[in-house]
């Protein structure tokens, strides 16, 4: 479902130029929540780098706002009831991905080149799955993770989860 909810939102969320960073739907008592995480478009704020300062240290434009949400939110709100793609009672929610965002794509990835992350591996390299240090590089379809002086090569299609580990 989530894979399918992904295809139906990202071109009406990308369309209001945000990204949908992720969606998690939890049954809860006798609904459930679908939480929808947004943020930003790489590059929007001129000169700005991937956690919100420029080149000369000035805080860039603010992240997501609450208005950012309710825009999105009544936008989605207008397709899942059209599309009707979740079947029941359920609450909606729309918030940015927060400081440990999740890095789903190759370009999530491109993006935080340089920042400390967290991924775990489907199948193991070396008997290890799990790997938190910093992001170095992301070449063809590898990213290298440098722990404790050692770097790591890490295909993508072998990474189950990854996100952003502020220390």
């Amino acid at each position: 479902m989530r894979d399918a909810l992904m295809r139906l939102l990202e071109p009406p969320i990308e369309a209001l130029d945000y990204e949908l960073v992720d969606i998690e739907f939890a049954r809860e008592g006798r609904g459930g929540v679908l939480r929808i995480f947004i943020d930003r478009r790489a590059g929007d704020a001129p000169g700005a780098d991937a956690l919100g300062g420029d080149a000369s240290g000035a805080a860039a434009p603010a992240g997501i706002t609450v208005d950012d949400c309710a825009r999105v939110s009544h936008t989605v709100s207008q397709v899942l009831e059209i599309e009707d793609p979740i079947k029941g009672h359920y609450t909606l929610e729309v918030s940015s991905p927060g400081f440990d965002r999740i890095l789903r794509k190759r370009a999530h990835f491109e993006r935080f080149i340089g920042e400390r992350i967290f991924a775990e591996l489907k199948l193991p390299i070396n008997g290890r799955r799990r790997f938190v240090g910093v992001l170095n590089s992301i070449a063809d379809d590898s990213i290298v993770v440098e722990v404790d002086g050692q770097a790591h090569t890490l295909p993508l299609e072998r990474i189950q989860k990854a996100r952003l580990r502020p220390e």
